[in-house]
């Protein structure tokens, strides 16, 4: 069973900027396409950026030329740099296969606000 482990959020004025981490343990990491998902309060969880194991990238128009997924399949961890955060931001953030094949980690908070 895969466990993920995201980290990295907090509270962040309009405008800043985060980067999120996600370790994930097994060995099949680098072979799947990870993707960062967020889902806010009353919202569907989205995704909101994928990364192949090519490293091939892929973003939806919500957050393309803010956001940048990126890899490094030695340590089996996925970022995610925010960056020009709005508070439509918010959300939780949670990595994952993509499409998802793995339980839910915790994720970590992301609140964008003055």
């Amino acid at each position: 069973q895969v466990q993920l482990v995201e980290s990295g959020g907090g509270l962040v004025q309009p405008g800043g900027s985060l980067r999120l981490s996600c370790t994930a343990s097994g060995s099949s990491f680098s072979i799947n396409t990870m993707g960062w998902y967020r889902q806010a309060p009353g919202k569907q969880r989205e995704v909101v950026a994928s990364i192949t194991s090519g490293g091939f990238t892929h973003y939806p128009a919500s957050v393309k030329g803010r956001f940048t997924i990126s890899r490094d399949n030695a340590k089996n961890t996925v970022y995610l740099q925010m960056n020009s955060l709005k508070p439509e931001d918010t959300a939780v953030y949670y990595c994952n296969t993509n499409p998802p094949f793995n339980a839910w980690g915790q994720g970590t908070q992301v609140t964008v606000s003055s």
